[in-house]
């Protein structure tokens, strides 16, 4: 279920993509993979998987803050398996597992597809500037019709914002600034540290620090199954 464009494409998007914003903007392991260090200062050698990779440059906490288990998302708003996993199994993790307590979430971009995933990873940004961060979310995946094709164009972008109510002017002059080119590089950074080579990619972490990846829209019960195990421990 790997997505079409390769890691070095993607790389090669985002470098383009955050051009575009600022000129106007227009598989599943049951073992964990990593052990969470605490964060260090790495002078050579690869990027060292810290908590800090997992959880900075992202989306606000969607759910209690203090829930044991973090889910976290990696997801291109233009992706069709992102857009499957927000329609057919996100919606049973938040009554069942973020509502409750269980669970909190956090979203990070990994734009591979095209310049209109990262003018939407900004629009999202720019909207958490308002505190409706997941609202804005919401609405991007509500609206997709495929890659590339004009749905998450500039205009259709102003649309969705006006849809959930954001003051246009503050959103606009965000999005036309570029206000959060850096954390979305951040992001797409963490993700490639992480190795990934599509979307949408989780890492469920559990109390005791340890992460479990999923990769692709997995069914619900793939991720109830890693919860409840995680949530005995």
């Amino acid at each position: 279920m790997i997505h079409g464009p390769s890691l070095g494409i993607g790389a090669g998007i985002v470098s383009l993509a955050i051009i575009v914003v600022f000129i106007g903007f227009e598989g599943i392991t049951d073992q964990p993979e990593f052990v969470i260090e605490p964060t260090s200062i790495q002078e050579t050698g690869p990027p060292k998987i810290t908590m800090n990779t997992f959880l900075d440059n992202g989306s606000p906490i969607l759910g209690d803050p203090n829930a044991p288990v973090i889910l976290v998302e990696f997801g291109d708003y233009q992706c069709h398996f992102c857009n499957v996993f927000f329609h057919s199994t996100e919606d049973r993790i938040l009554k069942n597992y973020i509502e409750t307590g269980k669970v909190r979430m956090i979203f990070k971009d990994f734009n591979i597809i095209g310049p209109d995933s990262i003018n939407a990873s900004h629009g999202a940004h720019c909207a958490n500037d308002q505190k409706l961060f997941w609202e804005y979310h919401d609405v991007l995946y509500t609206n997709w019709t495929g890659e590339n094709n004009g749905w998450a164009s500039s205009e259709n972008l102003g649309k969705f914002a006006q849809e959930i109510g954001l003051d246009m002017d503050v959103w606009t002059e965000c999005m036309v600034s570029a206000n959060h080119s850096q954390i979305i590089v951040a992001s797409n950074d963490d993700a490639k540290s992480l190795e990934l080579t599509g979307t949408p990619a989780f890492f469920i972490i559990g109390p005791d620090g340890k992460t479990t990846k999923i990769f692709g829209a997995q069914p619900f019960e793939v991720f109830e199954n890693i919860f409840e195990a995680e949530l005995k421990k």
